[in-house]
């Protein structure tokens, strides 16, 4: 069975190429040449069909939502609900990161539960295994490690994130530039990276970089090239071995492209705002324009308790420049794992940073519901506010619990309205959709 690149690239547009057509508003041939040149990838699974979402040049910029167990809380229907969640608050994907517990078991749940393309990391799972079985993660065999990826494809997987970009030469530059202020913080990455040092031996998805994707197209699971060395600290955004890695994703994601495989790029992480288009520039420009998956980035990191308005700000700036997928973060990041409203609290965060990001990256499309909130709050015309918001039950509820005097006012002016008191200036000065 061809893969959505190949039939793109064989000229045929897939059912799920017109429903990303349909949801985008663009034409299903504009979406079919993006995926053949591997500018769009649509998350699925030819075992599993989850609702197509197009991640790539010209659409809107997504939003991930991570959730998982850790090894010191496991509560199954805790994570399905977060799933669910996430769905409800807005998510276009989801990725499960689960360390702790029964791993197949949450794994298949989550898919289950939603309708969203899902994602994870797989060595999470093989490292795992191989503590379990070994007392020692870094006893990992790598065919273990190739098993692992074939079942969780097999169960359903839509999108998978990878370190394949790390290898010895990214380790030498990292030794070589006196560490990092914040070290590493990829728990894949930092697992590869110690398996690698320990047992003297180049990364097996690195060095068999065909087989990772020949799994992959045999599922048509889009390949996420893993952030494993992204910085953990602005102090360390773009240093030398976070560029390494990212230069290697650009060849390696080529690569792939030419292999018949939807290929991801993974992006930071930690970085101060001014930073955020020189990378985006030069991922899109090494790469080819493949699209560009982003945690963030986290814009300062000073806010515990407060990342998810931190990474927001710097989605807005990925997203204004150019990336495609944007990775939540909750206000729990750095404290504690995230429980059912931290997800929401950090998809909704997401959503808004990703949509004003898109009113930049597409002034021609993006600002016309703007346009037209900004009149119904001319006129107090509350029922098309609320239908105009990203989040309107969330509007209603805080209407409601301060209900005003005058119903066609609110509470933070009341009779001082400068609505009103401007219309009734005005009323005779209106220039209908002009304004």
């Amino acid at each position: 069975m061809p893969t959505q690149i190949e039939s793109a690239r064989q000229g045929l547009i897939t059912a799920q190429m017109e429903a990303v057509a349909k949801s985008e508003n663009v034409d299903s041939e504009f979406v079919r040449q993006m995926v053949a040149e591997g500018k769009v990838v649509i998350p699925g699974n030819n075992i599993r069909h989850p609702n197509p979402v197009g991640i790539g040049k010209g659409l809107r910029t997504k939003v991930n939502a991570s959730i998982g167990t850790s090894s010191d809380i496991v509560d199954y229907d805790a994570e399905i609900s977060k799933a669910k969640a996430a769905q409800a608050a807005g998510a276009d994907t989801l990725m499960e990161l689960s360390v702790g517990g029964d791993l197949d078991r949450v794994r298949r749940e989550v898919i289950a539960a939603v309708d969203l393309p899902v994602g994870n990391v797989p060595l999470y799972q093989a490292f795992c295994e191989a503590a379990r079985k070994y007392g020692d993660p870094n006893k990992l065999d790598e065919e273990m490690l190739f098993d692992i990826i074939e079942q969780q494809c097999a169960d359903g997987m839509a999108f998978m994130a990878i370190h394949c970009g790390i290898n010895l030469y990214t380790i030498e530059r990292l030794r070589k530039q006196g560490y990092r202020y914040g070290g590493l913080v990829s728990k894949g990455g930092v697992s590869m990276v110690a398996w690698m040092m320990k047992n003297g031996r180049e990364n097996p998805l690195y060095e068999k970089f065909d087989r990772v994707c020949a799994i992959l197209k045999k599922y048509d699971v889009v390949l996420s090239l893993g952030n494993g060395l992204r910085a953990g600290a602005i102090h360390d955004s773009n240093d030398r071995a976070m560029i390494q890695e990212l230069l290697i994703n650009c060849e390696l994601s080529e690569l792939g492209r030419d292999m018949g495989c939807q290929m991801l790029v993974e992006g930071p992480g930690h970085m101060p705002l001014d930073e955020v288009e020189a990378n985006i520039r030069l991922q899109k420009r090494m790469s080819g324009d493949a699209p560009y998956y982003m945690l963030g980035p986290i814009s300062t990191d000073v806010a515990p308790g407060y990342d998810h308005i931190t990474a927001a700000i710097g989605s807005a700036q990925s997203s204004r420049y150019g990336a495609d997928l944007i990775c939540y973060i909750t206000p729990a990041e750095h404290l504690a794992l995230p429980n059912e409203q931290d997800v929401i609290d950090g998809v909704k965060a997401a959503k808004v940073a990703a949509y004003i990001g898109d009113m930049n990256k597409y002034p021609e499309k993006g600002r016309d519901r703007d346009k037209k909130m900004s009149k119904a709050r001319r006129d107090l015309n509350w029922d098309k506010q609320f239908e105009l918001a990203l989040f309107p039950e969330d509007a209603r509820a805080i209407r409601a619990s301060r209900t005003p005097e005058d119903e066609n006012t609110c509470t933070m002016c009341g009779d001082f309205c400068a609505s009103r008191g401007a219309g009734e200036l005005f009323k005779n000065d209106l220039r209908g959709d002009k304004i």
